[in-house]
């Protein structure tokens, strides 16, 4: 069976988990003042799904290593049920904390065994395409997800988004179970290597790229932070700003089959390092603009940066993993990128706390053009687009 056809049980489980998790991203930080919490306190809440995924990222490998990627899947929905029933009856802020943390995790977990499985059943020269188009499938779940959680919400109250997600989730194991997969190339048995066998044995990767892609991920977090302080600092109302985010993530969504075409030709560095340059590049200018036309232009440069570096982060993780322990190496990998989705807020929250927001913004653009150098260093050496290339030709 050929990726293509086998393209529903591939990508359509990702993007109905998608539908569901953007449904309760607007909804979280509102149960937490509900249960009475500040504003910070909110905010710190909704953080926790990323620091739920941080934490759970190695463990995901180990368990998609041990029990396979659809049963790691498998078990993974289940504790988002629990977690998703847990927000709702929710009797303080703590319960509902842990509980979007446990959400985090199991995202983790569906995350990287899509991204494993991909990356062993793909073609080497389709990887870029078939790993940026299930980037952009879960994004575009995760752009409808909040106008169906506003329907539902609108018939039957706040909580109705967690279920929404949690019908969203049983659809994603629905899918996942009645569709054939593409079968696995055969390949001879391999010795099984531990979690931190397989994370010392890459170290130099992953000091050296997974640096890069730390940086890739603050500053695309960051955009997401900085585009609507900034709105507010110049005056724009809600709504303005609602609308200048939604047109950056329409162009955002436009881009991820262009985007693998374009490494799966060319090579990766021709996406990472433009992508993550133009990041940085409309970090540095979003701090001079003053109305909306301004502000949204900025936005449009950061959608088409982002939509331009779709799959990149996983591309260049299927690139580096090894036959032996794939599942724990992308565990690895992954702890990078959402290193960087946390710290990327943190960074822009203290320079501003210290100096203004614009510093901060600043801050984020400077790291952003360091982070395509660091791509421009590294990216080529685990490229199998450049390494097939002939003596004398570079790219």
């Amino acid at each position: 069976m050929s990726v293509r056809r086998a393209a529903v049980s591939i990508y359509g489980p990702s993007a109905i988990w998608g539908v569901g998790q953007g449904a309760i991203v607007p909804v979280v930080a509102l149960s937490a003042r509900e249960l009475g919490a500040s504003v910070g306190v909110a905010a710190f809440v909704v953080a926790l799904s990323g620091l739920g995924a941080l934490a759970g990222d190695l463990p995901a490998g180990a368990l998609a290593h041990r029990v396979g990627e659809r049963r790691a899947m498998l078990w993974s929905t289940g504790v988002a049920a629990l977690a998703l029933v847990g927000c709702v009856v929710a009797a303080g802020v703590v319960q509902l904390g842990l509980s979007v943390a446990a959400l985090g995790a199991a995202s983790a977990v569906w995350g990287l065994a899509r991204q494993a499985y991909l990356a062993e059943v793909v073609p080497v020269g389709q990887r870029a395409r078939a790993l940026s188009t299930l980037g952009g499938t879960h994004r575009i779940g995760v752009f409808l997800g909040p106008f169906a959680g506003a329907w539902a919400i609108g018939r039957w109250g706040l909580d109705a988004a967690y279920g929404l997600h949690a019908v969203a989730a049983a659809m994603a194991c629905v899918v996942l179970l009645a569709v054939r997969e593409v079968p696995r190339p055969a390949v001879a048995e391999q010795p099984s290597a531990s979690t931190w066998t397989v994370v010392r044995a890459h170290l130099p990767v992953l000091r050296t790229l997974g640096l890069g892609v730390v940086v890739l991920a603050a500053v695309r977090a960051s955009r997401q932070v900085v585009l609507p302080l900034w709105a507010e600092h110049r005056g724009l109302d809600a709504t303005a700003t609602s609308l200048i985010f939604g047109a950056s993530g329409a162009v955002d969504m436009l881009l991820f089959y262009p985007a693998g075409h374009v490494m799966d030709r060319l090579g990766r560095r021709w996406v990472a390092v433009p992508s993550t340059a133009l990041l940085g590049l409309g970090h540095l200018v979003l701090p001079f603009t003053t109305g909306a036309g301004g502000i949204l232009g900025v936005a449009l440069l950061l959608g088409l940066a982002n939509g331009a570096g779709s799959g990149i982060v996983m591309t260049l993780g299927a690139d580096a993993s090894p036959a032996v322990g794939r599942s724990q190496f992308l565990g690895a990998w992954r702890l990078c990128a959402d290193a960087g989705n946390a710290g990327g807020p943190l960074v822009v929250s203290f320079a501003t706390a210290v100096a203004s927001l614009a510093t901060g913004v600043w801050v984020m653009g400077l790291v952003g053009l360091l982070g395509a150098a660091a791509m421009h260093r590294w990216a080529g050496a685990v490229d199998p687009v450049r390494r097939a290339r002939p003596a004398g030709r570079s790219g």
